[in-house]
C-alpha cells in the first residue's frame, strides 16, 4: 500500500475546482492512503468525502512552512501531487524527500508535469488535467464535488421551507466579490432583483459577513438575506434546488456550478477563458462587442440589466 500526498491551499474557487481531480487522483489509487494538505479555512471543502486524511497548514510563515516539511518527512509518502505549483509549494516539495512528484511545471523539483512551460496559455483546470495526466492519470472533465451530509440536506430543505419557497421557485444571486478587486463586481445587481422578482422568481442574496449590509440594504427593496447563513456545502444544497444562479467571477461561482444548475457570471476586466465556472462557459456574460473567443478586457457597467434578462429568457429560464 502506497502513501499518497495532495497539496491544495487556495484560493477558494481553485480548491472547488480541484475537488473532482482529487476524486480522479482518489479512484487511481484505489486501496492507497490518500492524504490531503490544505488551509484550514478550506477542510470545510472536503469534509464530508471519504477515503480521504485532512490536513491543515496555514499558507504562509517560514515556521509553518517548516512544521509543513517535517510532518511530510516524517510521514514517509511515496508520491506527491502538488496541484497548487507555487514556488512554496515547490519548495516543499523538494525537501519532502518524496519520490515521485507531480506538478505544474517542467523543472525540479517535478518529476512528473506537463511538457509545456505553463503562462496561461488555458483554463485552469485545462492545466490541472494536464498535471494528472503526466503522472499516469486518464482524467475526465467534471464538474466540482461538493458533499452535503444528510443532516445538511434536511437543513437546507427547512430553510427553504420556513421561508416559503419551493424547489424551482427562487434565484440565488451573489453580488460581491474579493474586497481585493471591487472591478469585478457588476452595479446593476438590485435591478436585475426587480426583474427577476416581477417574473416570479424569488430572489435570495448570498454572501459572507463582509458582504451581509449591503445584502441587507438590497434585500429590504427585493429578496431574502441570507448573508453568512451557509456553509460551502450549504450552498451548494441552497444552489441544487434553484432555478438558477448569477454572480460575480467569485468563490461563489464555483461553488454554484457544483449544484447542477446554470450558473451566470459576470467578467470584464478578468478572463472568463481562463477562470470561467467548469461547464458554464456558456452562461459567461461579458460586456458588448467582445467576442467570447478571445479575452479582450472590458468594463461590466457596460452590461445593463435588459441584456441579461435577454440571455435568461433565451436559456428559457424565465
Amino acid at each position: 500500500m502506497s502513501k499518497i500526498l495532495i497539496l491544495k491551499f487556495g484560493a477558494l474557487g481553485d480548491v472547488v475546482m480541484a475537488t473532482s481531480m482529487v476524486r480522479q487522483i482518489q479512484d487511481y489509487h484505489k486501496g492507497d492512503q490518500i492524504y490531503l494538505v490544505t488551509s484550514p479555512v478550506y477542510t470545510n471543502v472536503f469534509k464530508n468525502w471519504d477515503g480521504l486524511n485532512i490536513f491543515a497548514f496555514k499558507r504562509r510563515g517560514l515556521l509553518e512552512t517548516a512544521k509543513m516539511i517535517w510532518w511530510i518527512r516524517k510521514s514517509g509518502f511515496d508520491r506527491v501531487y502538488d496541484l497548487q505549483s507555487n514556488d512554496r509549494t515547490a519548495v516543499i516539495c523538494a525537501l519532502s524527500g518524496i519520490k515521485e512528484k507531480v506538478g505544474n511545471h517542467p523543472r525540479f523539483p517535478y518529476t512528473h508535469h506537463p511538457r509545456d512551460v505553463w503562462t496561461g496559455q488555458c483554463h485552469i483546470y485545462e492545466r490541472m488535467l494536464a498535471v494528472v495526466k503526466s503522472a499516469g492519470i486518464a482524467p475526465e472533465p467534471s464538474p466540482p464535488l461538493l458533499f452535503s451530509t444528510d443532516t445538511e440536506k434536511s437543513r437546507i430543505s427547512d430553510w427553504i421551507n420556513n421561508h416559503k419557497l419551493t424547489p424551482g421557485s427562487y434565484v440565488v444571486l451573489h453580488a460581491g466579490a474579493s474586497s481585493t478587486h471591487p472591478e469585478k463586481c457588476w452595479p446593476y445587481f438590485p435591478g436585475l432583483a426587480q426583474a427577476i422578482d416581477q417574473a416570479g422568481y424569488a430572489v435570495v442574496w448570498v454572501g459572507t459577513e463582509t458582504e451581509a449590509d449591503e445584502n441587507r440594504q438590497r434585500a429590504e427593496t427585493v429578496g431574502i438575506d441570507a448573508s453568512n447563513a451557509f456553509s460551502i456545502t450549504g450552498l451548494t444544497e441552497l444552489g441544487r434546488h434553484a432555478r438558477f444562479a448569477v454572480t460575480n467571477d467569485s468563490g461563489p461561482m464555483h461553488i454554484l456550478s457544483a449544484s447542477g444548475i446554470p450558473v451566470f457570471a459576470f467578467f470584464g476586466p478578468t478572463n472568463w477563458l481562463r477562470s470561467h465556472a467548469i461547464g458554464q462557459l456558456e452562461h459567461v456574460i461579458i460586456p458588448p462587442g467582445r467576442s467570447r473567443d478571445t479575452y479582450e478586457p472590458g468594463s461590466l457597467d457596460k452590461i445593463t440589466v435588459t441584456r441579461v434578462m435577454d440571455l435568461l429568457h433565451k436559456h428559457k429560464l424565465l
